[in-house]
């Protein structure tokens, strides 16, 4: 079975899909399955600087990219939607990625043309927040082009139940609930702090509180800044991380909910953290926090749950299954600002919580379990 994955970027600037559709596709070709993937060299501000328009082999899949046009999260390439026309038809099944971006909408189009089976996965961008959020724009874009594309998807991947609902709600049915995962290899033996510290001195010997996401409105760091406004003067010692990219100009801002928050010399702002740093910055912190509005499946929740720590999640993380192993609270200040303080106040319960999640992530949510899902969704969608 040969699979052609479409997505408008493909780095980690933009947050989890990158990530996501990475880890499956290795996954994936472990079983036998082809897969090729067609980007742009998008990267927030920037470009890529990769080869064009020819083919660059990845763990056992490959990878194509395409000169574009884009301007934060709008991304516009010529030359891959002439490659899409002329080779969509020689594969079983399109995989498109995101919603409210031109080129998925074109490859969905291209798709209709030639008579190919099309899946989609929104990441998210389904849910009620991300539909109210600049909702003038979206209402007609999506009753006016993106809802009969929707329709015509053999299937849409969705991440958890909630999400599937959500999306039912919209009039869509055609759901398949496939979950995020994390290696467990990753996971399976510590990482050390030692390599963080050396880059952030200011964190050593501190209480670390670990945000790992994008600068974005949607990721509820203004919440956060007011709950760490809250809970700083009683625990001086703690520190807040937030590490992440911020390819849509948003810092600014974060920094002021901080400042009147009463509270930014307790913060750091890391930047995006990858690979070993990133394993170094999970292995130094105390706490890990999300605070978001919204979000599809969060992939830096699983990392933290993994890593071992206790977890803070809004019910806006669309996560209830991790409810009795985590503090699982409501979207606001107050009931974030509450759980890091139990935290903080009982670091020992808060660790046993830690080793709970651990477990929990490490027996459920595995990239393996979730490729073998997907591939039962293209066998299906192909036949």
């Amino acid at each position: 079975m040969k699979i052609l994955i479409v997505i408008p970027y493909f780095t980690s600037v933009y947050g989890g899909p990158a990530k996501v559709m990475r880890e499956l596709s290795q996954s994936m070709t472990r079983s036998g399955v082809t897969v090729n993937i067609v980007t742009t060299n998008a990267n927030g501000l920037e470009k890529l600087n990769v080869p064009l328009q020819q083919w660059i082999e990845e763990d056992n899949y490959q990878v194509q990219y395409f000169d574009c046009w884009h301007r934060n999260d709008l991304i516009i390439s010529s030359r891959l939607v002439q490659w899409l026309f002329q080779n969509i038809s020689n594969y079983d099944v399109v995989h498109t990625n995101n919603i409210f971006a031109p080129l998925t909408l074109i490859t969905e189009w291209i798709c209709q043309f030639h008579r190919v089976p099309y899946v989609i996965t929104p990441h998210g961008m389904l849910e009620p927040w991300a539909l109210s959020y600049k909702a003038g724009k979206k209402r007609f874009y999506y009753n006016l082009l993106e809802k009969p594309a929707l329709k015509r998807a053999s299937a849409i991947h969705v991440l958890t139940p909630i999400e599937a609902e959500n999306v039912h709600r919209l009039g869509l049915k055609q759901t398949a609930i496939i979950p995020n995962g994390i290696h467990y290899e990753a996971f399976a033996s510590g990482s050390k702090a030692d390599l963080f510290y050396a880059q952030f001195p200011e964190t050593q010997n501190k209480a670390i509180i670990l945000f790992l996401g994008r600068i974005d409105p949607k990721k509820g760091l203004d919440l956060l800044a007011q709950a760490f406004g809250k809970i700083y003067p009683q625990f001086p010692q703690a520190q807040l991380v937030v590490a992440g990219p911020d390819n849509i100009g948003f810092l600014p801002t974060v920094k002021n909910y901080f400042l009147e928050a009463g509270c930014l010399e307790a913060v750091t702002f890391t930047g995006m953290l990858l690979g070993e740093i990133k394993q170094a910055a999970l292995a130094a912190a105390q706490i890990y926090v999300a605070p978001s509005y919204s979000e599809g499946f969060s992939m830096s929740v699983l990392e933290g749950m993994a890593a071992g720590l206790p977890c803070i999640i809004t019910t806006g993380c669309n996560f209830p299954e991790a409810a009795e192993v985590t503090h699982t609270v409501e979207i606001n200040a107050e009931a974030i600002a509450v759980a890091m303080k139990q935290c903080l106040a009982a670091p020992e319960t808060a660790k046993a919580m830690g080793e709970r999640s651990r477990d929990f992530i490490l027996q459920n949510y595995t990239w393996e379990l979730a490729s073998q899902k997907l591939i039962e969704v293209y066998r299906a969608v192909a036949a």
